[in-house]
């Protein structure tokens, strides 16, 4: 795994339609329930991964836009270094966007909240968590973030294909960390 960088998120409570009652709230990296302090790609300050490579960068932006971060969760993600190409079936090296450097400053005491897998059909930052926005974490083992216990489990439901016809992919997976502000 290799470290992707942070990200604050407004983190949601599980949505009544995601029939997974071990479910308690939604601490996937896509914004699509739970969502990102900002629509911060137009700042233009987030690494190769479309995260950040330290909080205060993201402070900064929440600063300039007025936007109270007391309730934001601070999370850290890790990635594999591989990602799932679902056209081929196979997995590949993949490297963060060049044109962005990308210097994370990893936490001092992160702590593993599990594992998510999340689309980039785009390329352009993770796009959908399928868990949550396909309502895999109905038929999947997940834990009470509707995250997989391992980096293993999320593999290992990749190669059984359990992602296929929910969003394009690839698909890649990330470590999800809670981090000290």
């Amino acid at each position: 795994m290799t470290p992707a960088g942070y990200l604050y998120k407004f983190a949601a409570l599980r949505p009544d339609w995601l029939a997974a009652p071990a479910v308690s709230d939604l601490y996937s990296i896509s914004g699509c329930i739970s969502r990102p302090f900002a629509d911060f790609i137009k700042h233009w300050k987030h690494n190769g991964y479309w995260l950040f490579d330290s909080p205060a960068i993201m402070e900064q932006i929440a600063t300039k836009e007025g936007i109270d971060l007391s309730q934001a969760m601070l999370f850290y993600y890790d990635i594999h270094d591989e990602e799932f190409d679902d056209r081929t079936g196979l997995w590949r090296k993949f490297s963060p966007e060049p044109s962005f450097g990308t210097n994370v400053q990893e936490p001092r005491s992160p702590r593993c909240l599990g594992y998510d897998v999340a689309t980039f059909w785009a390329n352009a930052g993770p796009e959908c968590s399928p868990l949550s926005c396909n309502s895999l974490a109905e038929t999947l083992p997940v834990n009470a973030h509707c995250l997989f216990a391992s980096l293993e489990h999320a593999r290992q439901a990749i190669d059984a294909l359990a992602f296929a016809n929910t969003e394009p992919g690839p698909y890649r997976i990330f470590g999800v960390y809670a981090a000290d502000r």
